[in-house]
């Protein structure tokens, strides 16, 4: 992340100096102890005490207390989310996603209590990650969604609960989503051990991260013990997804003209597994050739692990052949990295590729938000696109104007 780290440095220490002056502080940690993170719900000694008091001090520091009804609200949300009610969960999620500001610090709240029980139910655990996530990506056409539902229905059949976060892209014209996997995936979506849930792009990079990040979370204090994440397409937003999952699996469709050449090298090197799909009848020959050349294009690129070479399998969600099979080399690959630590380094590693991005987001909104910033940015457009002054001036104008008057 070295050029977050140059671009923040741009903004220089002015930027946390207007950010703070804008949060007024409060000092309400004990009552935030009491009521977000409350003492009955910790079973975990030791670690687990500091961690809430360390949420409460952050808290308290930044959200107002929540009143009556509002904390009545969280308590209903939190108590039917760890209950493993998928009402509470869709609210939940519905919370986290808003745009209301007094709604945001809520989320937060509700948030910081879930993942305090995820931290104790891990502690349980052995101090590894009680769910395992999974991106899926592709191109459009490769039947991702056939291919989920064929998973979730097996995975729910062995006793395992499934939810599916779909990113779907927001127009630029509109702010809409489509959300279509729900009429996609009728079976899963029948199924009481799954949970599917479409997730609007909100058109920014940051708002996939962040929304999806959180449901992540939701759905893991939820009970749910594998997470599916799919994105529409091959692009941006695929590079997101791989940053906040343990797995990143891309599905490729056996014809599709130049394959290598179709797909971004960037998301192929991300992949852990790589799965040609529509395997069967007059396609599986496609599909052997297609599986060849991955094969050997694989072993040209550099390894993202110590512990897993990507594989290249074929699996048809129509005869459901080769479906177990895929679903092994991902336990093989959870076993293997789980054996090593890397699994628990990668989700520490992305944590902090979450927290970069969030400021980056919320940095550059400050900005354009900026009084003196919008004064000036009219004029300075203008005369950048008459090609009075270049970009680099006017935006060098512009952060001047930002730091001077903060």
């Amino acid at each position: 992340m070295p050029h977050i780290y140059h671009k923040m440095r741009r903004f220089g220490f002015s930027l946390h100096r207007h950010i703070s002056s804008t949060v007024p502080s409060r000092t309400r940690t004990c009552c935030l102890l009491q009521r977000v993170l409350p003492s009955s719900q910790s079973t975990v000694p030791g670690p687990s005490c500091q961690y809430k008091r360390d949420v409460s001090t952050a808290l308290g520091s930044h959200i107002q207390d929540p009143s009556g009804p509002e904390q009545r609200l969280l308590d209903k949300l939190y108590e039917g989310l760890i209950g493993g009610q998928r009402a509470s969960l869709a609210e939940s999620i519905t919370l986290v996603e808003t745009q209301h500001p007094r709604k945001k610090e809520l989320a937060q709240v509700l948030l910081q209590r879930v993942l305090v029980y995820r931290r104790e139910q891990e502690s349980r655990n052995g101090g590894k990650p009680v769910a395992f996530r999974v991106g899926l990506s592709g191109p459009p056409g490769a039947g991702k969604s056939s291919f989920i539902e064929v998973v979730g229905k097996m995975l729910t059949a062995r006793g395992h609960k499934v939810s599916v976060l779909a990113v779907d892209p927001s127009s630029c014209t509109t702010g809409g989503s489509l959300m279509g996997d729900k009429t996609r995936m009728t079976e899963l979506s029948r199924d009481m051990s799954a949970f599917i849930r479409p997730s609007p792009a909100s058109g920014t990079l940051g708002g996939v991260t962040r929304t999806t990040n959180e449901a992540i979370v939701l759905c893991e204090g939820a009970g749910y013990d594998i997470v599916l994440v799919e994105t529409v397409g091959v692009g941006q937003s695929e590079f997101a997804v791989a940053d906040m999952v343990d797995m990143f699996v891309l599905l490729i469709p056996p014809a599709g003209g130049d394959e290598l050449q179709g797909i971004k090298r960037g998301i192929i090197e991300r992949a852990d597994l790589v799965v040609v799909t529509k395997s069967d009848g007059d396609l599986v020959v496609p599909a052997r050739r297609i599986q060849t050349e991955y094969t050997s294009a694989l072993k040209l690129l550099r390894r993202q692990s110590k512990s897993w070479n990507p594989k290249v399998v074929r699996a048809s969600s129509y005869t459901s052949e080769g479906i177990p099979e895929v679903w092994a080399k991902m336990e093989s690959y959870r076993d293997a990295m789980l054996a090593r630590g890397e699994l628990q380094g990668r989700r520490r590693d992305q944590q902090k590729v979450w927290l970069w991005t969030l400021i980056q987001e919320n940095a550059l909104c400050h900005f354009q938000n900026h009084p003196s910033v919008r004064e000036a940015l009219p004029h300075l457009e203008e005369r950048v696109t008459k090609g009075a002054i270049s970009p680099g001036l006017a935006a060098d104008l512009l952060l001047k104007a930002f730091s001077s008057s903060s």
